[in-house]
């Protein structure tokens, strides 16, 4: 072991790597070259001085590299916003109907096509505006003012007129105001966390890099914007500011437009499917009623209402209440949606991409080891490590307070501080000086191999044996075996003086005794292994992407359960050909040390390779990633810009509620695509039947104020679908788009009510005696009754053929007996086929063109309806058999 605790977070070995990003900046070559450079170096090429810049100097600079802030939002005006929305394939083809409508006379359709789009894009107007916050969110992540030296003089200023060149001021609490390069530091400990994943506090030097990297963040030297200080106090001198900072390289990413999500695309490509299938029936019915019936002003109005009766109107209504009722569910299991949209795609996840600290782990330092070289629990050791901590003076970092948490020793009235040695970066330890049973104890802590330096004994229990260079050597082992399991380890060594020595220097760490280790850990959650294997059981992989390095990650996997299959660094994965990452990003479930975009890179990949990728992260180093997902997920506690990036917030940080609201959120998929599945196909076997129907009949099959009524109320009694139950088999995976299935499904499952539509006409033309219509000695009185007679006999079948077998299609069960729907569902099923069944009776019966059915009517309709649904189960029974689900 070669580095502290503290600093070896920087670093997933025990030597330097250079961990490459895939991309560097100009501006990180800038400022790794001044951090390689010594301090006056530096200061020589930023053209500044020590006591920092004048203030009309500064003034000139902020002019030239304009004002410290981060990349905004372009804002658009409210109708901008709104014509976007409108640009929306759906939008327009509700459009589209909305004015079929009005062309052909049906202004009430019209109206409440209008209402729809009005409905969907106002309220995706609503909820959308929110994640514009997003960029506006990172400021807060950054204090106000910052202390600077202009003109020798310390100055307290606004954070966005730092310019490069200036040197600032840092203490503990203080954030990170710009990119900088340190020129003094003492006890400087800085915590990096939201930037790169790592739990640890790391340590920051003012020497020069003495080794080569193109990887920011091993710069000792160098602290970013957007961090914040732990302990001690330093000086740097500002590189970059603005969007040229890594933190700012961050805010812009997020001002560009979001990726399709694969909720996104299924919405288009079902769109775009029913419009294709819209322009091939629309003409094709268009030119055979114009050319069998001679009438093409008639033609066309008919074709315009089966393109109205083609589309599933009521598809944004049904995704809508269906998303909302998801939402509302969702909040209950402290899962809260923050847009609607996000709610399939969550349904829809085969992987979840998710970081290690706070998710797998608890997000805390904990003393999980006290032992001896030998190994075994030590009571001395954790008294030593306990008097180190209480009694230094300086700030208290995290392992100091992990160590003082861990147990209560009550030490005051048996010891009292007699001097103090603090820590500094060439020993890499600190120790203090205290009485204790009559001698004066200097006890030291620090670096495994600092401390091991200034050592030449050790003991075990109450002896005290040499230590020789041969026994050294095991012990690094020891060590190494520790850091291997992902412990973070310190040594605690110590040596007794006479009371009368008062005064102590660095000298006197020397010959001392080695008493033992300390190791610490962020310790794993105890719902982490059971949560892991509930998503397992669900279909969902779990892969691990984490800034933190390989050797603590492995060591958590291991802890809560989840196995290895290959882990993967950020430097390895720059080395890769596309080829090779494309396949390494399957094998692996792994990937440790990587930059924030090379965690957006491995989503990317896993979304091109047809995976639908939900990201967990709460850190501002998250926010690409988040924004790169298919849904996006972060928690209450994360930073703002993680929230305002993410489409689901758990109030939890617990995969537990996150496998709960996946659940919750197949559900809503499943009964999504329920409606889709139920529309496309019915219309398609209407439609198909209307083709046959156009060209064998002399008589418009269906006139155009009935088809829309028709598909006006076959949608209303879809409304109960965003309430109807899920069966549990078809929530045991994730639930994707497939346009294919959809359009197999359409294609197998519509033509079966043709069968039995052409039944109905047969039954009609023949048995009713509708064929009269073709006898000579038919008065016009008659044939108007024979044509309103066959278009209230299939207006019928059609409606309630369709509506019936919304229950057959609903699920692979045999339905009412192994599945029922939810009464809500049935309630509107029983409402509309009532409906249907008095409509030829009522009086609105004229105005419909409508006539009384003869009683026989009803009981060929009972034979066809279940005649319907039989053949339909064994239809779709099989080819839920041979095609799947999804």
């Amino acid at each position: 072991m070669t580095k502290s605790i503290f600093s070896k977070i920087s670093s997933s070995t025990f030597t330097k790597e250079a961990k490459v990003p895939h991309t560097i900046s100009e501006y990180e070559k800038l400022l790794i070259e001044i951090c390689q450079s010594t301090v006056q170096d530096a200061i020589t090429r930023l053209k500044t001085t020590l006591q920092g810049l004048s203030q009309e100097e500064a003034e000139r600079r902020l002019d030239e590299y304009g004002r410290n802030e981060l990349a905004h939002t372009k804002t658009i005006g409210f109708w901008g916003d709104i014509f976007n929305r409108i640009k929306s394939p759906l939008v327009i083809q509700l459009l589209i109907i909305a004015m079929v409508s009005g062309i052909i006379g049906e202004i009430k359709s019209t109206f409440i096509v209008s209402c729809m789009v009005l409905l969907s894009v106002g309220l995706s107007y609503i909820l959308d505006r929110r994640s514009n916050k997003a960029v506006e969110a990172l400021g807060k992540r950054v204090r106000t003012h910052v202390v600077t030296l202009r003109d020798g003089k310390e100055v307290e200023i606004p954070i966005s007129e730092i310019v490069p060149g200036d040197v600032v001021l840092l203490q503990a609490g203080s954030i990170i105001p710009a990119d900088l390069r340190l020129i003094s530091a003492k006890d400087f400990f800085v915590s990096q966390s939201v930037l790169t994943g790592e739990s640890m506090p790391v340590e920051k030097k003012a020497e020069p890099q003495n080794y080569q990297t193109n990887y920011v963040f091993e710069l000792e030297n160098a602290c970013f914007q957007g961090s914040n200080v732990i302990s001690g106090s330093a000086r740097g001198v500002v590189v970059n500011t603005g969007t040229k900072t890594y933190f700012g390289s961050i805010s812009e990413r997020l001002i560009e437009k979001r990726p399709e999500t694969s909720f996104d695309k299924g919405v288009k490509s079902f769109t775009y499917l029913m419009i294709r299938f819209m322009i091939i029936m629309v003409f094709a019915v268009f030119m055979i009623v114009g050319i069998t019936k001679g009438n093409w002003i008639e033609a066309l109005l008919f074709g315009l209402s089966i393109a109205v009766g083609l589309t599933p109107e009521m598809l944004p209504m049904i995704v809508t209440v269906n998303l909302a009722k998801g939402a509302l569910t969702m909040s209950k299991k402290k899962v809260i949606v923050k847009h609607l949209s996000s709610i399939q795609n969550f349904g829809a996840i085969d992987i979840l991409c998710t970081d290690k600290t706070g998710t797998l782990t608890q997000d805390k330092v904990v003393l999980e080891k006290h032992v001896d070289i030998t190994g075994k629990e030590s009571h001395d050791v954790l008294l030593y490590a306990y008097l180190n901590s209480f009694y230094q003076t300086g700030l208290r970092n995290l392992i100091d307070r992990a160590i003082i948490s861990h147990i209560d020793l009550n030490v005051e009235a048996k010891c009292q501080l007699v001097d103090e040695l603090p820590f500094d970066f060439q020993r890499r330890r600190m120790s203090v000086v205290v009485e204790y049973e009559g001698d004066h104890v200097l006890i030291c802590k620090g670096a495994v191999e600092e401390i091991f330096s200034v050592c030449n004994r050790y003991q075990v229990d109450d002896e005290i044996y040499p230590l020789i260079p041969m026994l050294q050597n095991d012990l690094y082992e020891e060590v190494e075996d520790l850091n291997n399991d992902g412990y973070r380890v310190l040594a605690i060594a110590y040596k007794e003086f006479p009371k009368e020595k008062k005064t102590f220097t660095i000298a006197d760490e020397s010959d001392m005794i080695l008493l033992g280790y300390i190791a610490f850990f962020d310790p794993p959650k105890e719902s982490a292994a059971e949560a892991i294997a509930a998503l397992h059981n669900n279909g969902i992989e779990v892969k691990i992407l984490t800034g933190d390095n390989a050797l603590v990650t492995k060591k958590v996997c291991n802890d809560v359960g989840l196995k290895i299959s290959k882990i993967v660094t950020g430097d390895e994965i720059d080395k890769m050909s596309h080829d090779e990452f494309k396949r390494v990003i399957e094998e692996a479930n792994v990937f440790a040390k990587l930059s924030p975009s090379q965690k957006e890179k491995v989503i990317y990949e896993l979304r091109e390779a047809g995976h639908v990728v939900g990201y967990l992260g709460d850190g501002i180093n998250d926010a690409q990633s988040l924004r790169a997902a298919d849904v996006g997920i972060s928690v209450d506690s994360a930073a703002d810009v993680a929230k305002e990036s993410a489409d689901i917030v758990l109030l939890e940080k617990s995969l537990m509620v996150l496998e709960e609201g996946i659940i919750e959120g197949r559900k809503v998929f499943a009964n999504i695509v329920k409606y889709i599945r139920m529309g496309a196909s019915s219309n398609f076997g209407n439609m198909f039947s209307v083709l046959g129907a156009s060209y064998l009949f002399p008589f418009l099959p269906m006139k155009p104020v009935q088809i829309l009524t028709n598909n006006l109320l076959y949608d209303f009694s879809q409304t109960g679908i965003p309430t109807d139950n899920v069966d549990k088999e078809l929530i045991e995976k994730p639930l994707k788009w497939n346009i294919n299935n959809i359009k197999k499904f359409m294609i197998f499952i519509g033509p079966i009510s043709s069968i039995f539509d052409y039944a109905t006409f047969g039954l009609m033309w023949f048995f009713f005696n509708v064929k009269d219509y073709l006898n000579p000695a038919t008065t016009l009185q008659q044939k108007n009754y024979l044509e309103s007679l066959f278009q209230t006999g299939w207006f019928v079948e059609s409606l309630l053929t369709q509506t019936l077998i919304v229950h057959i299609i609903r699920t692979r069960k045999i339905p009412i007996f192994r599945s029922r729907a939810s009464l809500p569902m049935t309630l509107t099923t029983i409402l509309i086929m009532a409906i249907g069944a008095w409509l030829p009776y009522s009086p609105f019966a004229e105005s419909l063109g409508f006539v009384p059915l003869p009683s026989i009517y009803w009981l060929w309709i009972i034979i066809f309806l279940i005649s319907y649904g039989m053949l339909t189960h064994f239809i779709k029974t099989w080819f839920f058999t041979k095609f799947g689900d999804n």
